[in-house]
Protein backbone atom coordinates (compact mmCIF):
# COMPACT_ATOMS: atom_id res chain seq x y z
CA UNK A 1 0.00 0.00 0.00
CA UNK A 2 1.44 3.25 -1.35
CA UNK A 3 0.88 5.86 1.85
CA UNK A 4 1.41 9.89 1.37
CA UNK A 5 4.04 11.32 3.61
CA UNK A 6 1.27 13.30 6.30
CA UNK A 7 0.16 9.56 6.44
CA UNK A 8 3.45 7.82 7.15
CA UNK A 9 4.22 11.14 9.61
CA UNK A 10 0.82 10.97 11.67
CA UNK A 11 1.79 7.06 11.63
CA UNK A 12 5.28 7.64 13.82
CA UNK A 13 3.23 10.29 15.71
CA UNK A 14 0.68 7.85 16.66
CA UNK A 15 3.96 5.39 17.76
CA UNK A 16 4.84 5.11 21.52
CA UNK A 17 7.65 7.42 22.65
CA UNK A 18 11.14 7.13 23.44
CA UNK A 19 14.51 6.00 23.04
CA UNK A 20 13.28 2.09 23.43
CA UNK A 21 11.97 2.50 19.68
CA UNK A 22 14.70 2.64 16.99
CA UNK A 23 14.27 3.96 13.35
CA UNK A 24 16.59 2.15 10.96
CA UNK A 25 17.55 4.24 7.59
CA UNK A 26 19.56 2.94 4.65
CA UNK A 27 21.75 6.12 3.19
CA UNK A 28 21.97 5.54 -0.71
CA UNK A 29 18.59 5.50 -2.16
CA UNK A 30 16.37 5.94 0.82
CA UNK A 31 17.86 9.47 2.64
CA UNK A 32 19.71 10.33 -0.67
CA UNK A 33 18.45 10.37 -4.27
CA UNK A 34 21.64 8.44 -6.11
CA UNK A 35 24.74 6.24 -4.43
CA UNK A 36 26.88 8.19 -2.65
CA UNK A 37 30.39 6.64 -4.40
CA UNK A 38 28.80 8.13 -7.47
CA UNK A 39 29.95 11.57 -6.13
CA UNK A 40 33.31 10.03 -5.34
CA UNK A 41 33.55 8.35 -8.75
CA UNK A 42 32.62 11.57 -11.03
CA UNK A 43 35.16 13.65 -8.88
CA UNK A 44 38.16 11.42 -9.76
CA UNK A 45 37.28 10.78 -13.58
CA UNK A 46 37.42 14.78 -13.64
CA UNK A 47 40.66 14.83 -11.61
CA UNK A 48 41.75 11.75 -13.95
CA UNK A 49 42.27 9.41 -10.86
CA UNK A 50 39.99 6.79 -11.90
CA UNK A 51 41.71 4.00 -13.47
CA UNK A 52 39.85 1.33 -16.01
CA UNK A 53 39.11 -1.69 -13.07
CA UNK A 54 37.48 1.44 -10.61
CA UNK A 55 35.04 2.72 -13.70
CA UNK A 56 33.95 -1.37 -14.65
CA UNK A 57 32.94 -1.53 -11.12
CA UNK A 58 31.23 1.23 -10.99
CA UNK A 59 29.59 0.81 -14.21
CA UNK A 60 28.65 -2.37 -12.82
CA UNK A 61 27.31 -1.21 -9.59
CA UNK A 62 25.26 1.17 -11.59
CA UNK A 63 23.67 -0.81 -14.79
CA UNK A 64 23.44 -4.06 -13.26
CA UNK A 65 21.86 -2.49 -10.38
CA UNK A 66 21.20 -6.58 -9.03
CA UNK A 67 24.13 -7.52 -7.42
CA UNK A 68 24.37 -11.00 -5.36
CA UNK A 69 26.49 -10.85 -1.60
CA UNK A 70 29.69 -11.88 -3.33
CA UNK A 71 29.72 -9.40 -6.03
CA UNK A 72 28.76 -6.49 -3.86
CA UNK A 73 31.73 -7.78 -1.01
CA UNK A 74 34.04 -7.88 -4.66
CA UNK A 75 32.94 -4.26 -5.25
CA UNK A 76 33.08 -2.99 -1.65
CA UNK A 77 36.66 -4.82 -1.23
CA UNK A 78 38.15 -2.92 -4.62
CA UNK A 79 36.47 0.51 -3.51
CA UNK A 80 38.30 0.45 -0.24
CA UNK A 81 41.53 -1.31 -1.20
CA UNK A 82 41.60 2.32 -3.59
CA UNK A 83 42.34 3.60 -0.10
CA UNK A 84 44.78 1.95 1.36
CA UNK A 85 47.72 4.20 2.83
CA UNK A 86 45.23 7.47 3.60
CA UNK A 87 44.65 8.56 6.97
CA UNK A 88 40.77 8.61 8.34
CA UNK A 89 41.44 12.42 8.64
CA UNK A 90 41.90 11.95 4.41
CA UNK A 91 38.92 10.57 4.32
CA UNK A 92 36.95 12.51 6.75
CA UNK A 93 37.79 15.43 4.62
CA UNK A 94 37.42 14.01 0.88
CA UNK A 95 33.81 13.19 2.00
CA UNK A 96 32.84 16.43 3.91
CA UNK A 97 33.71 18.04 0.92
CA UNK A 98 32.13 15.55 -1.72
CA UNK A 99 29.37 15.81 0.84
CA UNK A 100 29.07 19.76 0.62
CA UNK A 101 29.60 20.01 -3.03
CA UNK A 102 27.47 16.81 -4.57
CA UNK A 103 26.12 14.77 -1.84
CA UNK A 104 23.48 17.18 0.28
CA UNK A 105 21.77 18.63 -3.14
CA UNK A 106 20.46 14.81 -3.25
CA UNK A 107 19.32 14.81 0.27
CA UNK A 108 15.22 13.78 0.32
CA UNK A 109 13.55 16.28 1.48
CA UNK A 110 11.13 13.82 2.87
CA UNK A 111 13.68 11.44 4.15
CA UNK A 112 14.61 14.51 6.84
CA UNK A 113 10.52 14.45 7.57
CA UNK A 114 10.63 10.84 8.61
CA UNK A 115 13.65 11.63 10.59
CA UNK A 116 12.66 14.77 12.44
CA UNK A 117 9.40 12.99 13.08
CA UNK A 118 11.03 10.27 15.10
CA UNK A 119 12.81 12.61 17.30
CA UNK A 120 9.69 14.46 18.17
CA UNK A 121 8.99 10.70 19.85
CA UNK A 122 12.44 10.83 20.68
CA UNK A 123 13.31 7.62 18.76
CA UNK A 124 17.03 6.31 18.87
CA UNK A 125 17.95 7.53 14.73
CA UNK A 126 20.02 5.14 13.29
CA UNK A 127 22.17 4.94 9.88
CA UNK A 128 22.53 1.28 8.16
CA UNK A 129 24.50 1.41 5.23
CA UNK A 130 26.74 -0.52 3.22
CA UNK A 131 28.81 2.08 2.39
CA UNK A 132 31.54 3.46 4.53
CA UNK A 133 31.46 5.55 8.20
CA UNK A 134 32.92 8.04 6.08
CA UNK A 135 30.86 8.31 3.48
CA UNK A 136 27.56 8.63 5.63
CA UNK A 137 29.13 10.36 8.52
CA UNK A 138 28.57 13.68 6.72
CA UNK A 139 25.16 13.46 6.23
CA UNK A 140 24.39 12.37 9.98
CA UNK A 141 26.23 14.69 11.65
CA UNK A 142 23.96 17.58 9.52
CA UNK A 143 20.75 15.44 10.44
CA UNK A 144 22.12 15.12 14.19
CA UNK A 145 22.40 11.16 13.91
CA UNK A 146 24.51 9.79 16.27
CA UNK A 147 24.31 6.07 15.09
CA UNK A 148 25.92 4.41 12.66
CA UNK A 149 26.36 1.06 11.06
CA UNK A 150 28.56 0.91 8.21
CA UNK A 151 31.17 -1.38 6.38
CA UNK A 152 33.81 -0.56 8.82
CA UNK A 153 37.57 -0.31 6.50
CA UNK A 154 40.32 -1.82 8.17
CA UNK A 155 42.65 0.78 10.42
CA UNK A 156 46.57 -0.26 11.24
CA UNK A 157 49.07 2.43 12.58
CA UNK A 158 46.47 5.47 12.13
CA UNK A 159 46.03 4.24 8.12
CA UNK A 160 43.40 2.10 5.83
CA UNK A 161 44.93 -1.53 4.75
CA UNK A 162 42.61 -1.62 1.73
CA UNK A 163 40.36 -4.38 3.60
CA UNK A 164 37.09 -4.43 5.64
CA UNK A 165 36.57 -5.64 8.96
CA UNK A 166 34.25 -8.42 9.10
CA UNK A 167 31.45 -8.54 6.11
CA UNK A 168 29.88 -5.79 4.57
CA UNK A 169 26.37 -4.40 5.82
CA UNK A 170 24.73 -5.84 2.32
CA UNK A 171 22.10 -7.87 2.35
CA UNK A 172 21.92 -10.15 5.28
CA UNK A 173 25.01 -8.25 6.17
CA UNK A 174 23.45 -5.33 7.02
CA UNK A 175 20.41 -7.63 8.98
CA UNK A 176 22.56 -9.23 11.17
CA UNK A 177 24.23 -5.67 12.17
CA UNK A 178 20.90 -4.44 12.64
CA UNK A 179 19.84 -7.58 15.32
CA UNK A 180 23.57 -7.17 16.78
CA UNK A 181 22.86 -3.28 17.57
CA UNK A 182 19.49 -4.24 19.20
CA UNK A 183 20.92 -6.54 21.22
CA UNK A 184 23.81 -4.45 22.56
CA UNK A 185 21.23 -1.58 23.35
CA UNK A 186 18.42 -4.31 25.13
CA UNK A 187 16.14 -3.16 22.11
CA UNK A 188 13.30 -5.17 21.05
CA UNK A 189 13.08 -4.91 17.59
CA UNK A 190 9.35 -5.50 17.02
CA UNK A 191 8.29 -1.93 17.85
CA UNK A 192 10.90 -0.42 15.60
CA UNK A 193 11.27 0.96 12.11
CA UNK A 194 13.16 0.39 9.07
CA UNK A 195 13.70 2.34 5.39
CA UNK A 196 15.00 1.09 2.74
CA UNK A 197 15.05 0.71 -1.48
CA UNK A 198 17.37 -2.08 -2.63
CA UNK A 199 15.85 -5.72 -3.08
CA UNK A 200 18.96 -6.07 -1.20
CA UNK A 201 17.36 -5.02 1.86
CA UNK A 202 14.75 -7.13 1.97
CA UNK A 203 16.37 -8.66 5.23
CA UNK A 204 17.34 -6.23 6.71
CA UNK A 205 13.66 -4.67 6.71
CA UNK A 206 12.15 -8.33 7.93
CA UNK A 207 14.39 -7.95 10.85
CA UNK A 208 11.69 -5.12 12.15
CA UNK A 209 8.17 -4.75 13.44
CA UNK A 210 7.27 -1.50 10.98
CA UNK A 211 8.77 -1.73 7.51
CA UNK A 212 8.50 0.61 5.09
CA UNK A 213 10.20 0.32 1.36
CA UNK A 214 10.84 3.87 0.06
CA UNK A 215 11.34 4.38 -3.59
CA UNK A 216 11.33 0.37 -4.06
CA UNK A 217 12.95 -1.61 -6.84
CA UNK A 218 11.08 -4.31 -8.57
CA UNK A 219 11.46 -6.93 -6.25
CA UNK A 220 11.30 -5.40 -3.09
CA UNK A 221 7.98 -3.81 -4.16
CA UNK A 222 6.58 -6.89 -4.83
CA UNK A 223 7.82 -8.43 -1.22
CA UNK A 224 6.03 -5.26 0.41
CA UNK A 225 3.16 -5.94 -1.50
CA UNK A 226 2.71 -9.74 -0.33
CA UNK A 227 3.92 -8.77 3.22
CA UNK A 228 1.83 -5.45 3.59
CA UNK A 229 4.79 -3.19 4.16
CA UNK A 230 3.93 0.50 3.28
CA UNK A 231 5.20 2.24 0.70
CA UNK A 232 6.53 5.81 -0.28
CA UNK A 233 7.89 7.71 -3.41
CA UNK A 234 10.23 10.59 -2.84
CA UNK A 235 10.98 13.09 -5.76
CA UNK A 236 13.77 12.85 -7.57
CA UNK A 237 16.46 15.16 -6.21
CA UNK A 238 19.57 13.65 -8.80
CA UNK A 239 18.20 14.50 -12.11
CA UNK A 240 16.32 17.33 -13.07
CA UNK A 241 13.43 17.04 -15.97
CA UNK A 242 13.54 18.79 -18.86
CA UNK A 243 10.41 20.93 -18.00
CA UNK A 244 12.12 22.02 -14.90
CA UNK A 245 15.49 23.34 -17.67
CA UNK A 246 12.88 25.00 -20.10
CA UNK A 247 11.03 26.71 -16.71
CA UNK A 248 14.47 27.80 -15.80
CA UNK A 249 15.63 28.81 -19.05
CA UNK A 250 12.32 30.89 -19.31
CA UNK A 251 12.53 32.02 -15.60
CA UNK A 252 15.92 33.44 -16.07
CA UNK A 253 14.93 35.14 -19.09
CA UNK A 254 12.29 36.83 -17.97
CA UNK A 255 14.38 38.01 -15.07
CA UNK A 256 16.78 39.39 -17.79
CA UNK A 257 14.42 41.54 -19.55
CA UNK A 258 13.57 43.52 -16.60
CA UNK A 259 16.93 44.11 -16.07
CA UNK A 260 17.00 45.69 -19.57
CA UNK A 261 13.86 47.32 -18.86
CA UNK A 262 14.97 48.85 -15.65
CA UNK A 263 18.66 49.46 -17.06
CA UNK A 264 17.10 51.79 -19.71
CA UNK A 265 15.07 53.35 -17.62
CA UNK A 266 17.77 54.67 -15.13
CA UNK A 267 19.97 55.53 -17.99
CA UNK A 268 17.04 57.41 -19.78
CA UNK A 269 16.05 59.20 -15.76
CA UNK A 270 19.07 59.03 -14.47
CA UNK A 271 16.59 57.39 -11.07
CA UNK A 272 18.97 54.46 -10.53
CA UNK A 273 17.11 53.41 -7.10
CA UNK A 274 13.56 53.38 -8.77
CA UNK A 275 15.02 51.41 -11.30
CA UNK A 276 16.39 48.80 -9.47
CA UNK A 277 12.94 48.47 -7.33
CA UNK A 278 11.33 48.03 -10.40
CA UNK A 279 13.84 45.35 -11.40
CA UNK A 280 13.16 43.98 -8.09
CA UNK A 281 9.66 43.54 -7.95
CA UNK A 282 8.85 42.67 -11.81
CA UNK A 283 11.91 40.69 -12.60
CA UNK A 284 11.06 38.22 -9.11
CA UNK A 285 6.97 38.25 -9.83
CA UNK A 286 8.13 37.25 -13.85
CA UNK A 287 10.95 34.54 -12.82
CA UNK A 288 8.88 33.02 -10.44
CA UNK A 289 5.64 32.90 -12.06
CA UNK A 290 7.78 31.31 -14.80
CA UNK A 291 9.71 28.79 -13.06
CA UNK A 292 6.50 27.33 -11.41
CA UNK A 293 7.03 28.35 -7.97
CA UNK A 294 4.45 30.38 -5.41
CA UNK A 295 5.58 31.82 -2.40
CA UNK A 296 3.47 31.72 0.27
CA UNK A 297 3.77 34.51 2.86
CA UNK A 298 2.81 34.67 6.88
CA UNK A 299 2.85 37.62 8.98
CA UNK A 300 3.40 40.08 5.24
CA UNK A 301 2.90 43.07 7.92
CA UNK A 302 5.90 42.46 9.50
CA UNK A 303 7.57 43.69 6.35
CA UNK A 304 6.40 46.46 6.57
CA UNK A 305 5.80 47.31 10.69
CA UNK A 306 8.71 49.08 10.51
CA UNK A 307 11.27 50.63 7.77
CA UNK A 308 14.04 50.92 7.14
CA UNK A 309 15.32 47.01 9.50
CA UNK A 310 17.63 44.57 8.75
CA UNK A 311 16.02 41.01 7.44
CA UNK A 312 17.52 38.26 8.55
CA UNK A 313 17.11 34.78 6.57
CA UNK A 314 18.06 31.70 6.88
CA UNK A 315 20.13 30.70 3.09
CA UNK A 316 19.20 27.60 1.78
CA UNK A 317 19.59 27.81 -2.13
CA UNK A 318 20.39 30.55 -4.37
CA UNK A 319 16.41 30.43 -4.78
CA UNK A 320 15.89 32.82 -1.76
CA UNK A 321 17.63 35.83 -3.92
CA UNK A 322 14.63 35.60 -5.29
CA UNK A 323 12.27 35.16 -3.03
CA UNK A 324 14.08 37.98 -0.67
CA UNK A 325 13.29 40.06 -3.90
CA UNK A 326 9.66 38.86 -4.08
CA UNK A 327 8.60 39.87 -0.33
CA UNK A 328 10.84 42.86 0.68
CA UNK A 329 9.90 44.74 -3.33
CA UNK A 330 11.55 47.84 -2.48
CA UNK A 331 14.31 49.61 -0.63
CA UNK A 332 16.52 47.15 0.33
CA UNK A 333 20.77 46.19 -0.22
CA UNK A 334 22.03 43.06 0.42
CA UNK A 335 25.82 41.23 1.11
CA UNK A 336 27.01 38.54 -1.03
CA UNK A 337 29.95 37.00 -1.74
CA UNK A 338 33.21 38.94 -3.48
CA UNK A 339 32.71 36.29 -6.65
CA UNK A 340 28.65 37.19 -7.18
CA UNK A 341 30.30 40.71 -8.43
CA UNK A 342 31.24 38.85 -11.86
CA UNK A 343 27.22 36.71 -12.54
CA UNK A 344 26.20 37.66 -15.99
CA UNK A 345 23.45 39.76 -15.70
CA UNK A 346 23.11 39.86 -11.68
CA UNK A 347 26.49 41.30 -10.66
CA UNK A 348 25.61 44.74 -12.35
CA UNK A 349 22.34 44.45 -10.70
CA UNK A 350 23.72 44.09 -7.45
CA UNK A 351 26.03 46.29 -8.05
CA UNK A 352 22.98 48.88 -8.89
CA UNK A 353 21.28 48.05 -5.57
CA UNK A 354 24.47 49.40 -3.69
CA UNK A 355 25.13 45.44 -2.55
CA UNK A 356 27.89 44.79 -0.62
CA UNK A 357 30.74 42.00 -1.42
CA UNK A 358 32.71 40.51 1.44
CA UNK A 359 35.57 38.17 0.83
CA UNK A 360 34.45 35.25 3.39
CA UNK A 361 37.97 33.97 3.32
CA UNK A 362 39.49 37.24 4.74
CA UNK A 363 38.05 38.12 8.02
CA UNK A 364 39.71 41.48 8.24
CA UNK A 365 38.26 42.25 4.74
CA UNK A 366 34.74 41.72 5.49
CA UNK A 367 34.25 44.04 8.56
CA UNK A 368 35.90 46.59 6.34
CA UNK A 369 33.09 45.66 3.85
CA UNK A 370 30.24 45.76 5.85
CA UNK A 371 30.96 49.07 7.67
CA UNK A 372 29.36 51.48 4.88
CA UNK A 373 25.96 49.40 5.46
CA UNK A 374 25.05 51.01 8.57
CA UNK A 375 25.37 54.81 6.51
CA UNK A 376 23.46 52.60 3.70
CA UNK A 377 21.00 51.84 6.61
CA UNK A 378 20.40 55.32 8.12
CA UNK A 379 19.95 56.62 4.78
CA UNK A 380 17.24 54.94 4.25
CA UNK A 381 18.02 51.30 2.46
CA UNK A 382 16.63 48.10 4.65
CA UNK A 383 19.22 45.34 4.72
CA UNK A 384 18.73 41.65 3.42
CA UNK A 385 20.98 39.25 5.49
CA UNK A 386 21.69 35.63 5.78
CA UNK A 387 23.36 35.35 9.68
CA UNK A 388 24.67 31.41 8.43
CA UNK A 389 27.07 33.30 6.62
CA UNK A 390 26.17 30.53 3.85
CA UNK A 391 23.85 28.53 2.07
CA UNK A 392 23.02 25.63 4.66
CA UNK A 393 23.40 22.17 3.82
CA UNK A 394 20.07 21.14 4.94
CA UNK A 395 17.04 22.59 6.66
CA UNK A 396 18.91 22.82 9.60
CA UNK A 397 19.66 26.14 10.82
CA UNK A 398 23.22 26.51 11.38
CA UNK A 399 25.23 29.21 13.71
CA UNK A 400 24.20 32.68 13.62
CA UNK A 401 27.32 35.03 13.37
CA UNK A 402 27.16 38.63 14.94
CA UNK A 403 28.01 40.75 12.35
CA UNK A 404 23.88 41.59 11.29
CA UNK A 405 23.27 42.54 14.91
CA UNK A 406 25.80 44.80 14.99
CA UNK A 407 24.72 46.66 12.04
CA UNK A 408 21.42 47.14 13.34
CA UNK A 409 22.58 48.24 16.69
CA UNK A 410 25.00 50.97 15.36
CA UNK A 411 22.01 51.96 12.50
CA UNK A 412 19.34 52.27 15.29
CA UNK A 413 17.12 49.80 13.23
CA UNK A 414 15.54 46.45 14.33
CA UNK A 415 16.19 42.89 13.14
CA UNK A 416 13.07 41.18 11.33
CA UNK A 417 13.59 37.52 11.05
CA UNK A 418 12.08 35.92 7.86
CA UNK A 419 12.19 32.38 7.99
CA UNK A 420 12.14 30.76 4.89
CA UNK A 421 10.74 26.61 5.12
CA UNK A 422 11.73 24.72 1.57
CA UNK A 423 13.69 27.17 -0.79
CA UNK A 424 15.84 24.02 -1.15
CA UNK A 425 12.98 21.89 -2.50
CA UNK A 426 12.50 24.03 -5.35
CA UNK A 427 16.39 25.03 -5.92
CA UNK A 428 19.11 22.74 -4.28
CA UNK A 429 22.04 24.59 -2.58
CA UNK A 430 24.62 24.19 -5.22
CA UNK A 431 21.69 24.14 -8.57
CA UNK A 432 21.53 26.31 -11.04
CA UNK A 433 17.64 24.36 -12.39
CA UNK A 434 14.38 25.77 -10.61
CA UNK A 435 11.44 22.99 -9.66
CA UNK A 436 8.02 24.28 -9.20
CA UNK A 437 6.61 24.28 -5.99
CA UNK A 438 5.47 26.35 -3.27
CA UNK A 439 8.32 28.55 -1.31
CA UNK A 440 6.49 29.09 2.91
CA UNK A 441 7.84 31.98 4.40
CA UNK A 442 7.13 33.13 7.90
CA UNK A 443 8.19 36.55 9.09
CA UNK A 444 8.52 37.15 12.45
CA UNK A 445 7.97 40.61 14.66
CA UNK A 446 10.28 42.84 14.55
CA UNK A 447 13.23 42.87 17.24
CA UNK A 448 14.63 45.97 19.00
CA UNK A 449 18.07 45.40 19.73
CA UNK A 450 19.17 49.15 20.51
CA UNK A 451 19.03 47.31 24.28
CA UNK A 452 21.31 44.54 24.03
CA UNK A 453 24.46 45.02 25.91
CA UNK A 454 27.70 43.62 23.93
CA UNK A 455 27.69 41.08 27.11
CA UNK A 456 24.86 39.82 26.12
CA UNK A 457 25.11 39.99 22.35
CA UNK A 458 26.28 36.04 22.04
CA UNK A 459 22.72 34.99 24.17
CA UNK A 460 21.05 37.13 22.70
CA UNK A 461 21.89 35.84 19.23
CA UNK A 462 21.34 32.36 20.37
CA UNK A 463 17.50 33.60 21.29
CA UNK A 464 16.46 34.69 17.89
CA UNK A 465 18.35 31.91 16.41
CA UNK A 466 16.05 29.88 18.27
CA UNK A 467 13.36 31.29 16.68
CA UNK A 468 14.15 30.13 13.36
CA UNK A 469 14.58 26.62 14.75
CA UNK A 470 11.00 26.76 16.99
CA UNK A 471 9.17 28.20 13.73
CA UNK A 472 10.26 25.54 11.17
CA UNK A 473 9.70 23.09 14.03
CA UNK A 474 6.23 24.49 15.04
CA UNK A 475 5.33 26.02 11.62
CA UNK A 476 2.43 28.54 12.54
CA UNK A 477 -1.34 27.27 11.64
CA UNK A 478 0.24 23.30 11.13
CA UNK A 479 0.05 20.52 13.18
CA UNK A 480 3.13 17.98 13.31
CA UNK A 481 2.33 15.78 10.66
CA UNK A 482 1.68 18.31 8.23
CA UNK A 483 5.34 19.82 8.73
CA UNK A 484 8.36 19.57 6.96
Amino acid sequence: MTYTMDEAVAAIMAAPQGPEVCAFFDFDGTLIDSYSATAYFTDRVRSGEADWREIAGMLKLLMHGELSDEEFKQVISNGVLDWAGRTETDMQTLWTRLFKEKISDWLFPEAWRLVQAHKRRGHTIVIASSATPYQAAPLAAEMGIKHLLCTQPMIRNGKLTGGIVGEPLWGEGKANAVKKFAKAHKISLKACYAYANGNEDVPFLKTVGHATAVNAKEALTHVAGERGWPQLRFERRSKTSLSAVARTVGAYGAMAASFVIGLGYAKATGKTRRAVDMISAVGSDWGLAVAGIEVEVQGEHNLWAQRPAVFLLNHQSKLDFFVMMYITRRGFTGVAKKEAANTPGFGPFMRMADMVFIDRANVAHAREALSPVVEKIKAGLCLCIAPEGTRSCSPRIGLFKKGAFHIARQAGVPVVPVVIRNAAEMMSRNGQSFRPGKVQVAVLPPIDVQGWKLSEMDEKVAEVRQLFVDTLDRWPGETFGAQR
